[in-house]
């Protein structure tokens, strides 16, 4: 399947007074039109600034690398003019906390209504109508009355729907939803996914879907990768990352969910800290709290390559193989 979007070895520096500091290093993915593209991994690993350079939204004085090819077009060498013209109308994001996204001044329906006249030269009436509309697909009770209320009149999950709307008002191929269900009680995190499913069949919508937690990934992605301090550790289709894990981190990460069979099972934590971009370790950054780190894990960046499955990992011992094999 061609895919939508083609991101190549991305990388992000920040600027810093010791130097070039390196957030996401050499990050490959591909997201095809119909399907759910999930990024995971804990804080701090470089998810969002991943999702932020596409959009050029990153912090001043970061600098980026590599290529992000959407229909023949480089999104990370855009002009501002072009990138203006190309967020929200091709590509969205929704961001993760809909406290601090939206507006708490402004009504719904200004909120809703005002880059449908920008984007797509809507009159007044026009963008009403299809706020409405919008409102309505995502399942706002009582639409009208909604575009008259402000953001602290509705629940966490109804912001979020608001905020989905608000992200596909003017038909992007791509929305990017980052930690969409965080904060909310598993029943509207429920919806909120069933939701992301039904506009993705329904109109062929290519999602990023990032989040830290892989139960909800396993619930609603086609293909998954995972990053550890800004590089991709392990790449694959859910199935195959979730029930037949190789990469270290990836194993803990699923054995820290709770299981939802075994209520009285005490969790099992990921040992040590995230490694953040200023005290990145040397070779492998996972080495510190990986039990079956070897001394070249100390010295040698693990290159991503293709395993047998056609997943990809980067983990030059790969313990998990021989239990996989039985």
């Amino acid at each position: 399947m061609k895919p939508l979007l083609s991101v190549r070895d991305l990388r992000v520096f920040l600027d810093t007074a010791s130097g070039p500091l390196s957030i996401v290093d050499g990050v490959s993915f591909d997201i095809a039109a119909g399907q759910v593209f999930g990024l995971a991994g804990e804080s701090g690993s470089g998810k969002t600034i991943t999702a932020l350079a596409l959009l050029g939204l990153l912090p001043a004085g970061a600098r980026t690398g590599g290529s992000a090819i959407l229909d023949g077009r480089d999104l990370l060498t855009m002009g501002n003019r072009q990138r203006r013209r190309t967020r929200g109308r091709e590509v969205a994001m929704v961001f993760q906390d809909p406290v601090s996204s939206l507006h708490p001044m402004l009504t719904i329906e200004r909120q809703l209504t005002e880059h449908l006249r920008y984007q797509l030269g809507m009159s007044h009436k026009e963008s009403v109508e299809r706020a409405v509309q919008l409102l309505t697909d995502v399942r706002i009770p009582n639409p009208k009355a909604a575009l008259r209320g402000y953001p602290h009149q509705f629940s966490g999950g109804m912001r979020q729907r608001i905020q989905i709307a608000i992200g596909l008002a003017c038909e992007p191929r791509l929305l990017i939803a980052d930690e969409p269900t965080t904060a909310l009680d598993v029943t509207v995190q429920a919806g909120i996914l069933r939701l992301l499913y039904r506009l993705c069949q329904e109109k062929d919508l290519a999602v990023m879907l990032i989040t830290h937690d892989l139960g909800v990934l396993s619930a609603l992605a086609d293909t998954v990768t995972v990053m550890y301090a800004g590089r991709v550790v392990e790449s694959g289709r859910t199935a195959q990352v979730m029930t037949r894990s190789r990469h270290p981190y990836t194993r803990a990460l699923i054995d820290s969910l709770p299981h939802p069979e075994a209520s009285d099972r005490a969790l099992v934590p990921i040992a040590g800290e995230p490694a953040g971009p200023e005290a990145r370790p040397s070779g492998c950054a996972f080495h510190p709290r990986c039990r079956y780190a070897e001394s070249s894990c100390t010295t040698s960046v693990p290159p991503l390559l293709q395993i047998d499955d056609g997943r990809e990992m980067a983990c030059p011992v790969d313990p998990l193989v021989a239990s996989l094999a039985r």
